[in-house]
């Protein structure tokens, strides 16, 4: 490939596009965003920080003990349990929302927001079901708001490295993938000792009918929140939902994967009804595109053996946290971890070698300063579209969540993209378009 075909390849890859300039720079007299975050614990911590450096006009969050260290550090800030309330009564005041909830709430949050016109950010997973996902992506087109999605990695520069690689054919044609976790394990994902788990009432702090929001509501357990909601399926999309959308990012964006036709699972019995299988390997299988050839992905969690790569040093151990490999023609492209920080040419030796040749690919845009910068930049006019905006991300989720229904029903799944059905399975259609309580209904006007 030469130089002016890479150039034109990796201009459309990340979007290049400056947007219009963001409304209140018009005036000259400032460039900051006003921020609501709702969900101020945990990962909002981080949502929280980052619109510190902007206006953070609002906070919203369900339990008054779990943010009470953001409201200690930004006494000032209006607080709010619900944000539709909040929405409501500040809505003119707000330019973005981050969202940074369990994933059971993470559509309701984003449709509420957009459907007043207010720019999003949302952690992976983008949603809870395919339905919700592909809804977000026609929202964001629909409302003309600025979106990203929170998968950090996209954002760094190893990743922007595996797809000049994959790009300069370095790598050769890749037919197999390998990602492997050491998901499922505490603190996120413990099962109760029976089932179903012990109930009680809702500390004081807590609105619990908030904080399910859309889905049927159960008594309170502790077995739920503050974070072990991961393990249900009612609020979260297991070890895949957790980890899933980092450690498929680099082969999904560098191989240009679209929609998987199988997904076939081999899967633990999981202890308990409502709860996730303690380990699954999920094999799923891309057809060509174009000229690239078909691809098999696998992903192994915790108390399966990860196969190591045809082209690695002798005796050496995977890591065990997690990882990612690709299997070219010419060489193997690998990480470590779940996100690319430092892709390499398998094995070390063979990537020394390599070196000299390639730092001299030509280079894509670096982004840096996360996920949640990139978003704030492209709505002032000053970058260009995120890199994980919902067209990116509605298709990276739809494929986890294809996996998690493979992990939650023990079945064999042969995908019909276009329909958004499984083909001969019209008992498995409520996973794909869940049922919303009363009250919690958004998108049906876009389809």
């Amino acid at each position: 490939m030469n130089r002016r075909t890479f150039t034109k390849r990796t201009l459309l890859a990340t979007s290049t596009i400056t947007l219009p300039k963001f409304s209140i720079a018009k005036s000259g007299e400032t460039k900051k965003i006003n921020v609501a975050v709702v969900g101020v614990g945990g990962m909002g911590g981080y949502a929280l920080n980052e619109a510190a450096n902007e206006n953070l006009v609002a906070m919203c969050d369900v339990d008054d003990s779990r943010a009470g260290n953001a409201y200690k550090k930004y006494p000032n800030v209006p607080r709010f349990k619900d944000f539709r309330v909040m929405l409501d009564k500040m809505g003119k005041d707000i330019d973005a929302v981050s969202i940074s909830t369990p994933d059971h709430t993470h559509f309701a949050a984003a449709m509420a927001a957009m459907e007043r016109g207010k720019h999003v950010f949302v952690q992976k997973p983008l949603a809870h079901n395919i339905w919700q996902v592909r809804t977000l992506q026609k929202a964001a087109q629909h409302y003309k708001v600025i979106t990203q999605m929170g998968n950090q990695g996209h954002t760094f520069p190893g990743m922007r490295r595996i797809k000049e690689w994959i790009d300069a054919d370095v790598i050769g044609d890749v037919r197999e993938v390998i990602t492997w976790t050491n998901r499922p394990n505490p603190p996120w994902f413990v099962p109760p000792s029976s089932f179903p788990p012990v109930t009680g009432a809702a500390p004081k702090t807590l609105d619990w009918d908030l904080w399910q929001g859309p889905v049927k509501h159960q008594d309170y357990s502790s077995h739920y929140v503050p974070v072990k909601w991961r393990g249900w399926w009612n609020y979260g999309c297991g070890s895949l939902g957790d980890i899933g959308c980092h450690t498929f990012d680099a082969p999904f964006w560098a191989l240009g994967l679209g929609s998987p036709t199988t997904v076939a699972i081999d899967r633990k019995d999981p202890p308990g009804k409502g709860f996730i299988p303690m380990g699954s390997v999920v094999t799923y299988k891309f057809p060509a595109r174009g000229e690239k050839p078909p691809v098999t992905l696998k992903w192994f969690e915790k108390g399966y053996e990860v196969p190591k790569p045809k082209r690695w040093q002798r005796d050496k151990a995977l890591p065990s946290g997690g990882g990612m490999y690709m299997e070219g023609t010419k060489e193997t492209l690998y990480h470590s971890g779940m996100r690319p920080n430092s892709p390499m040419i398998t094995p070390g030796k063979r990537f020394m070698e390599m070196k000299s040749k390639l730092v001299k690919i030509p280079k894509l845009p670096s982004v840096g300063n996360g996920p949640i910068q990139e978003w704030y930049r492209a709505i002032k006019g000053d970058g260009p579209m995120p890199g994980s905006n919902f067209d990116y991300a509605a298709p990276l989720t739809e494929m986890v969540l294809l996996g998690a229904i493979a992990q939650r029903t023990g079945k064999n799944i042969e995908w019909d993209s276009k329909q958004m059905k499984i083909k001969g399975m019209p008992e498995l259609d409520y996973l794909i378009k869940e049922p919303t309580n009363n009250g919690w209904e958004y998108g049906e006007n876009l389809w």
